[in-house]
């Protein structure tokens, strides 16, 4: 992790960076997990964001402004959170076609979760694909 990326991450309240940390493993994990090669991990409009060669990239955050949520971003120019909504919108909360809002409260949905992360780090690959060969 650069010393940005770690500096977002510590600047998170006591109780949010774990949050982050784990969703941050979690993407990562993916990437190891599906043999995607090496995360590009950097700070993109000041949010952690995390790249593979092919991929879409996914960013992070979590802000004072809605204390209750933290946010996986996507980019809006693709499919993949109209596919999320179509495969998984009866268990994820999802904003527009940019982000799958997670609730501070609540256990991170992780198979789920890896799953829309994988997604995005093959979705050159899937991107012609009807709903991402889901």
């Amino acid at each position: 992790m650069g010393e940005r990326v770690k500096a977002k991450f510590d600047s998170y309240p006591a109780h949010i960076k774990p949050l982050m940390l784990n969703l941050r493993s979690l993407v990562l994990g993916v990437a190891e997990t599906h043999s995607l090669g090496t995360v590009e991990e950097a700070l993109k409009w000041g949010e952690p964001s995390y790249q593979v060669k092919g991929g879409s990239p996914v960013r992070m955050n979590w802000s004072a402004k809605d204390p209750e949520h933290y946010f996986l971003y996507f980019n809006c120019n693709t499919r993949l959170v109209d596919t999320f909504r179509e495969v998984y919108g009866h268990a994820l909360s999802l904003q527009g076609n940019r982000a799958i809002v997670l609730n501070v409260a609540d256990p991170l949905p992780e198979p789920i979760v890896c799953h829309c992360v994988e997604l995005a780090f093959n979705y050159k690959r899937l991107s012609h694909l009807p709903l991402l060969g889901v």
